[in-house]
């Protein structure tokens, strides 16, 4: 692309991705319009600029901002990284269903883009479309989820390993001895690479020992609401459980609400052990209070790594975030400071 020959290498990116372990500094987002698009998602472009002849054209599709408190520092790096100051002229697409990702990919490609940028609602149907990107000669870049495709048909993936984060938290999990585990299971948007990693991990733990049970196994699709309303119905029904194991810590919170509505005690030295996912600034100080017992880390900020295989070329394939577990008997207020979003 001729126009890359032009674009110098910012010496931000090394600062920025050193800082990628640490919360973003919430700086305002470029102002955007915002249009609907066929589909039901949303699409916010950023106003063009007066001479956009050399910026790099990225159409960027991202599950919805407001879907947790991850998503939303996710979306807020990429909107701070993907500027016109920077060299870009980007485009940006939300929504929580594959289908609708999909066909904004499809119209992204139609638009002719330089970059597609893809964390994908789902992980399988992609093909086509990257194949037609690929034909294109428009380049596919995955963050934060991956896909069920040929790696030929992008050129770099930045993602969480969700598996690795699902296996820390059951192995912390077991490291309690419990007698018995008998745990409720509130599960992200399935199919979701979120949701199939950290549920493979507690799925097989259930399946090879004796003493763990799943209660109740429920999709709250991110929701902190419908977390509340299963866990409600477990209570309501009278069965017993002593853990709650929900795949972010939205759905976390809503799980506690019920708890507390209840006067079910949970935390460190308490009747409900509580697993979340994500740590988001609130969800570690509830650690660091003994409330919750858990928390595993999904770190969002990736556009640093994406800027740079954009301006420098790809070093790698594929490159896993650098992710930890927390537990509240041993977080510190500093590890809120610098790992909370």
């Amino acid at each position: 692309m001729k126009k890359l020959l032009k674009m110098l290498a910012s010496s931000a990116i090394v600062g920025a991705m050193a800082l990628s372990l640490s919360a973003c500094a919430g700086t305002t987002a470029t102002s955007a319009t915002t249009a609907a698009p066929a589909g039901g998602g949303e699409t916010t472009t950023a106003a063009p600029a007066p001479d956009d002849g050399d910026l790099i054209k990225v159409g960027i599709i991202n599950n919805d901002p407001n879907e947790s408190g991850y998503r939303t520092a996710n979306d807020r790096d990429m909107k701070n990284t993907f500027t016109q100051e920077n060299g870009y002229d980007a485009s940006f697409f939300y929504s929580l269903k594959n289908e609708e990702q999909i066909a904004a990919a499809q119209k992204f490609v139609q638009d002719e883009v330089d970059y597609l940028l893809i964390s994908a609602a789902g992980t399988s149907g992609w093909d086509g479309v990257l194949e037609e990107a690929q034909k294109a000669g428009i380049k596919v870049i995955l963050f934060d989820r991956t896909i069920d495709a040929d790696e030929s048909l992008y050129e770099a993936s930045i993602v969480s390993d969700m598996a690795k984060e699902g296996e820390q938290a059951v192995e912390w999990l077991a490291s309690q001895n419990l007698s018995e585990y008998k745990v409720i299971h509130i599960q992200g948007v399935m199919g979701s690479s979120a949701q199939i990693g950290r549920s493979g991990a507690l799925d097989a733990k259930v399946a090879a020992e004796s003493n763990w049970s799943i209660v109740t196994q429920q999709t709250a699709e991110w929701s902190a609401e419908t977390a509340q309303q299963i866990v409600q119905a477990v209570i309501d029904s009278g069965e017993s459980f002593n853990v709650i194991y929900a795949e972010n810590d939205d759905m976390a919170k809503g799980a506690v609400a019920a708890l507390d509505k209840a006067n079910i005690s949970h935390g460190v030295g308490k009747d409900v052990i509580i697993i979340g996912f994500d740590c988001n600034s609130w969800a570690l100080e509830e650690l660091l209070a003994g409330n919750w017992n858990y928390d595993g880390q999904c770190n969002p900020f990736q556009a640093a790594y994406i800027d740079d295989i954009i301006k420098n070329g790809a070093k790698e394939k594929v490159v896993i975030m650098d992710e930890k577990g927390f537990d509240a008997a041993t977080i510190t207020e500093d590890d809120v400071k610098n790992y909370g979003i």
